[in-house]
């Protein structure tokens, strides 16, 4: 077979030629109704990311509330340290643009 600007196109890489089974993953079972907007596999970090993402942003908002570091790290059970680290990412985030 060739593409629509001429070239070959591997018989392998056409989809009818795939034998993809949707299993799905501990998440949900197929891909097809899986709750997260990026697959856990493409998203750097899996999916511990992307359900840490809102809580960090919800740490990083409520500390420019004026929430003390005490305050934070009872409200979301995560240790003084790991709200450090949560805040530190959010500065770098904005010095990098």
């Amino acid at each position: 077979p060739r593409h629509p600007n001429g070239r070959k196109v591997r018989i392998d890489a056409l989809p009818e030629h795939v034998a993809f089974r949707d299993g799905g993953c501990a998440l949900a079972p197929s891909c097809l109704r899986c709750p997260l907007e990026r697959c856990r596999y493409d998203e750097p970090g899996g999916a511990r990311r992307l359900f840490q993402r809102p809580r960090d942003e919800a740490v990083r908002r409520r500390r420019g509330e004026g929430a003390d570091i005490d305050a934070l790290s009872a409200e979301f059970g995560l240790s003084r340290r790991s709200v450090f680290r949560i805040l530190a990412r959010g500065r770098q985030r904005i010095a990098n643009g």
